[in-house]
């Protein structure tokens, strides 16, 4: 941290390019949680199911899983800053195409077009600003940070204030706001160097081949379970109005990124990240459960509480995976996030399944076993990870935390 402190000062003394990336990279990390407060009033608008509802979600993220393997192979072929453009297009495109929509298979395939442009551009992002920025990589990594926190509370805040009005003012908004960043980076941004040598499609699966970067993707995969299950499935059991849910996610998002960037590092820094995991894992499970087996008070405190569960095991779960091979680290990333935004694309679809199968709590009961499945993996492959774990320093957390989640 004290490296990221010592280049706060320079923070705001960056070139237009910087501020039109960082600009665009909130938008884009406002995506994520967009539709969140807003899925009850697109089941109403379409005439759909939760269940249907929620392949938003799961169209979103398979195309983010298998767009993994070519966000590295495209922009070390043309540069990063035609990928940025690239993304940005396909944003544009897709989310206004979604606000048009007629039926929720049209909006299912829109967003997974959606998710395609946003894993170009927000894979790409956080190089092209630590290639731009003036001061060195401390302030360009602070100011990414801090674009990802804001984009992340914010998304839910901004999809209730939209869709109050109508659940499909949202995805305009959010077109109109990445064409914006599209023409600063045009305007503002040059091109960057490419890289010297070009990732091949199969580098980030060669890389799963390393044990400590397998354990640390499959612990993650049953992790993202329990995660996309809090996001993608709990504004059904809210049942609140945009507005409420909105601040609902938006404390839940202030939480994710104050754990992940302030707490995580110096807890890790005490007890040691395998710790802090285990940790953070089983509370985790603890919390879903009573999320799901509670009174609706207790849903939305165990929700935001979750944002603060959430936001250590995304930092430490980095750490590993981009620290525990011989792999670079974009290839690293890239083969880890393929694994997990699996099971990112599995949660909403199987919990609204889960419920119709059986009732409410129990998508929440299979989020907690997910959650203590991931604790056991890193328990019993703690061989593979227990040396990386001990060897990296604290800054190493937030300087990969938002590299491994951008990827």
């Amino acid at each position: 941290m004290d490296t990221l402190d010592a280049g706060a000062g320079g923070l705001l003394r960056q070139p237009k390019a910087v501020w039109a990336t960082a600009g665009a990279s909130v938008v884009a990390f406002m995506g994520i949680g967009l539709v969140d407060p807003i899925l009850p009033s697109i089941a109403q608008g379409l005439n759909a199911t939760p269940g249907q509802v929620s392949l938003l979600f799961t169209s979103y993220f398979l195309i983010t899983a298998v767009a993994m393997l070519l966000t590295g192979f495209v922009s070390s072929r043309i540069g990063g800053r035609g990928t940025l453009l690239l993304g940005l297009a396909f944003v544009v495109v897709f989310a206004a195409l979604a606000g048009t929509s007629g039926s929720v298979a049209e909006l299912v395939g829109f967003r997974a077009g959606w998710g395609l442009g946003n894993a170009l551009f927000v894979s790409t992002a956080l190089a092209v600003i630590v290639g731009a920025a003036a001061g060195g990589s401390a302030a360009a990594i602070l100011l990414y940070e801090s674009a990802l926190g804001l984009g992340m509370a914010c998304g839910p805040l901004l999809g209730a204030a939209l869709g109050n009005a109508s659940w499909r003012y949202p995805f305009f908004g959010t077109a109109a706001l990445m064409a914006i960043g599209f023409l600063c980076i045009t305007a503002f941004l040059k091109e960057q160097p490419k890289p010297a040598r070009k990732t091949s499609l199969l580098d980030p699966l060669k890389a799963l081949g390393h044990g400590g970067l397998a354990t640390a993707a499959a612990s993650a995969f049953f992790y993202n379970y329990t995660f996309f299950t809090v996001l993608a499935f709990t504004p059904f059991v809210l049942n609140m109005t945009p507005y409420r849910s909105g601040a609902v996610f938006f404390a839940w998002g202030l939480l994710l990124a104050v754990f992940s960037v302030l707490v995580a590092p110096r807890l890790q820094e005490r007890f040691g990240s395998l710790k802090v995991l285990g940790g953070s894992l089983v509370l985790l499970a603890a919390d879903v459960l009573v999320l799901g087996y509670g009174g609706h008070t207790a849903a939305i405190v165990c929700t935001i509480l979750s944002g603060a569960f959430i936001g250590l095991n995304n930092t430490v779960y980095t750490e590993l995976a981009l620290g525990v091979s011989d792999a670079p680290r974009p290839v690293a990333s890239a083969g880890y996030n393929f694994v997990r935004w699996f099971a990112a694309a599995a949660a909403p679809y199987f919990a609204p399944k889960i419920e119709e199968w059986t009732d409410i709590h129990i998508p929440f009961l299979a989020a907690a076993v997910t959650a203590v499945l991931a604790a056991l993996v890193v328990l019993v492959r703690r061989g593979a990870l227990t040396h990386e774990a001990e060897e990296l320093q604290p800054r190493h957390a937030t300087e990969d935390s938002v590299t491994v989640f951008a990827n």
